[in-house]
């Protein structure tokens, strides 16, 4: 499931190995390693693969399938643009 979790989150943000690698400060193999499910990542790199995507160790880790987008630093009226946002793309 983690394997399959960081592609999905990798490729829907539009990067490719290389550039999360550089991201996380590790090798293009080792991600390769990590999404053909030939390693796994520490738990150090775990919870810094969850802070760069934005997501729970749970989320990677297949034990929850809830997104959550933190909205703490945003005004009331950006916070309302993405709600906007939101129902648009669920309503396509």
């Amino acid at each position: 499931m983690l394997s399959e979790r960081i592609k999905l989150l990798r490729t829907a943000r539009g990067i490719n190995q290389v550039d999360l690698a550089e991201a996380l400060n590790v090798t293009k193999q080792t991600v390769s390693n990590w999404e053909n499910d030939n390693i796994l990542p520490s738990i150090e790199m775990l919870v810094k693969i969850a802070k760069y995507f934005n997501a729970s160790c749970d989320y990677l880790l297949g034990l929850d399938n809830e997104r959550v987008i933190n909205v703490s630093e945003l005004t009331e009226q950006q916070v309302a643009h993405l709600v906007v946002l939101i129902n648009d793309l669920k309503n396509k």
